[in-house]
C-alpha cells in the first residue's frame, strides 16, 4: 500500500517525504522507495554490539509476509519495527514513542494526500540509540516521526506496530534471515565466509541510489522471456509484483482479477492480480507465480529510478536468504516451503485488526461477486468466529493463511452486524479466481 505525499512545505525535503508517503504500498506488496545512498558516510552505521563479536542472532515474528523485530530506542522498550530493505531511512509510525521517550524533534514538515482535509505533519528526529535484542544497533540513527499514526500498520499487521527499520540496517553487516527459525543472524562483513554447496544461488545485486535491484529473467508467455530489473524488497508482502508502463512488451496475462492491492494516503491502489509462468533465481525456477500490476495511475511518477517492478517476501521466505550488501550479492537456498504455491485470498474480503489485543476483527471491503459477497458478507461485519472457534482464538496471520488455503474449502463465519447486536452465519466456500 503506498503512500503518495503530493506537497511539502520544505522543497529540499520533498523527495524524502515522498519515499516515506508511499512506503505503505510496499508492505501490502506494490513499491519499493528509494534508498539514500549506498554506504553513506552520513548514515547510522548499525553494529554487532558485543565486543570482539563476530556474529550475532536475533529472533523476529513473520506476519503476513512481514519480518517483525522487537528494538530498543535509547534503552527502553521494546518497541515492533518492521524490518524492510526497501525503506531509505527509519520511520515512527506511533508518536506515543515519542511522546513516551521524550525524543527531540527538528525539521517539522507538512503532508498532504493524508486522506482527511488536514495535513500531516512530520518531523525529524536526530540521535536516538537503537538495539535489536542486546545484540545489534546503532548509537545515532536519524528517524522521521508521524504526528499521527494514520497508517495504522498494528491493524493490518495484526499486533502493535510502532514504526520501520530502513536500510540502514543492511548496510555494514551481512544479514541472514532464516524464514522457518524466524531468525536473523548479522555477520561482520570482514569475517563472513559465503556458504559453499550446490544448493546455494549466488545473485549479484546492483546499487543505484543505494536501491538493491536483482536482474532476472522473467517467463511472462510461451514465446516471451525478458530481463527485468526488479528492486529487492523485504517490505513488500507480495511475490512479485511488476509495473506494464516499464516497458511496452510487458502486458497483463491472458487469466487476470481485478482487485483492490492496497490502501494508502491517497486513497486505494487499484491493479490486477495475474500469474506470470516462471522467474529464474539463479540455479532456481519458480513457476506460476502470483503476480500484482498496478495500476498506471497509481504508479505514475513513483519511481526515481528504473525499474520493471519488484521482488517480496512472499518469495524470499520459500529460501534461507543471506542479504549481503557489503559485498553486492544475494545467497539463497531453498527451505522446505520453495514448493509450495502461490495462492490469492480465495474468501474476497479485507480484514483490519482492531481492539487492546488486536484479536477483534472487522471486515473492511466486501470484494463484488466474490465467495464472501455471495455467501452475505457485508463490510463492517465483526467476525464473532470461524468453524465455530472464536476469533479471538486466531491472530491475524491465522486468518490470512485460512483464506490462502485450499480452493473449495468451507469455512463457516459468525459475524456482528455493524451497529447492532444481530448475529448472522455465513458459509464462505473458498473459490480460486486465478
Amino acid at each position: 500500500m503506498p503512500l503518495r505525499t503530493e506537497t511539502l512545505l520544505r522543497a529540499c525535503n520533498q523527495r524524502w517525504l515522498r519515499r516515506l508517503s508511499r512506503w505503505l504500498l510496499l508492505w501490502l506488496g506494490l513499491a519499493g522507495p528509494v534508498l539514500p545512498g549506498h554506504g553513506q558516510a552520513d548514515g547510522p552505521v548499525f553494529r554487532l554490539l558485543r565486543p570482539r563479536a563476530r556474529q550475532a542472532s536475533v529472533p523476529f515474528s513473520l506476519q503476513r509476509n512481514l519480518i517483525v523485530v522487537e528494538v530498543r530506542l535509547n534503552g527502553r522498550g521494546p518497541y515492533n519495527f518492521l524490518l524492510d530493505t526497501g525503506l531509505a531511512s527509519s520511520l515512527i509510525t506511533d508518536p506515543d514513542v515519542g511522546r513516551e521517550l521524550q525524543l527531540p524533534t527538528t525539521d517539522r514538515f507538512l503532508v498532504s494526500g493524508a486522506g482527511e482535509e488536514s495535513a500531516l505533519e512530520a518531523y525529524r528526529v536526530p540521535a536516538v540509540s537503537v538495539a535489536l535484542d542486546g545484540q545489534v544497533g546503532a548509537a545515532r540513527a536519524s528517524f522521521l516521526m508521524l504526528s499521527d499514526d494514520v497508517l495504522n500498520i498494528s491493524g493490518y499487521v495484526g499486533l502493535p506496530v510502532h514504526g520501520l527499520l530502513g536500510a540502514d540496517v543492511f548496510r555494514h553487516l551481512v544479514v541472514k534471515i532464516d524464514a522457518e527459525q524466524q531468525q536473523l543472524v548479522f555477520r561482520s562483513p570482514a569475517h563472513f565466509r559465503a556458504p559453499f554447496g550446490r544448493r546455494w544461488a549466488i545473485i549479484p545485486l546492483e546499487f543505484d541510489g543505494a536501491k538493491a535491484y536483482l536482474n532476472l529473467p522473467v517467463q511472462l508467455s510461451d514465446s516471451l522471456q525478458l530481463p527485468l530489473r526488479l528492486v529487492l524488497d523485504t517490505g513488500a508482502g507480495h511475490a512479485l509484483s511488476l509495473e506494464t508502463t516499464s516497458d511496452p512488451r510487458l502486458r497483463l496475462p491472458p487469466q487476470h482479477l481485478r482487485t483492490q492491492l492496497g490502501r494508502g494516503l491517497n486513497g486505494t491502489i487499484n491493479g490486477f492480480l495475474g500469474r506470470v509462468p516462471a522467474l529464474q533465481l539463479g540455479r532456481y525456477r519458480v513457476g506460476n507465480l502470483l503476480t500484482s500490476y498496478p495500476d498506471s495511475s497509481d504508479v505514475a511518477g513513483r519511481a526515481e529510478t528504473f525499474r520493471n517492478g519488484n521482488l517480496g517476501f512472499e518469495l524470499l521466505k520459500r529460501f534461507t536468504t543471506i542479504i549481503d550488501y557489503p559485498h553486492n550479492r544475494l545467497l539463497l537456498r531453498p527451505n522446505s516451503k520453495f514448493r509450495d504455491p502461490f495462492e490469492h485470498d480465495m474468501c474476497g474480503f479485507d480484514l483490519l485488526a482492531f481492539g487492546s489485543e488486536y484479536r477483534r476483527y472487522r471486515l473492511l471491503r466486501i470484494e463484488s461477486g466474490g465467495p464472501a459477497d455471495k455467501a452475505g458478507l457485508l463490510a463492517g461485519d465483526e467476525i464473532i468466529s470461524i468453524n465455530l472457534i472464536p476469533a479471538e482464538f486466531f491472530s491475524l496471520t491465522d486468518i490470512s493463511r485460512m483464506l490462502h488455503s485450499a480452493d473449495g474449502r468451507l469455512l463457516l463465519f459468525v459475524v456482528r452486524r455493524a451497529g447492532t447486536d444481530e448475529l448472522v452465519s455465513a458459509r464462505v466456500r473458498l473459490t480460486r479466481q486465478i
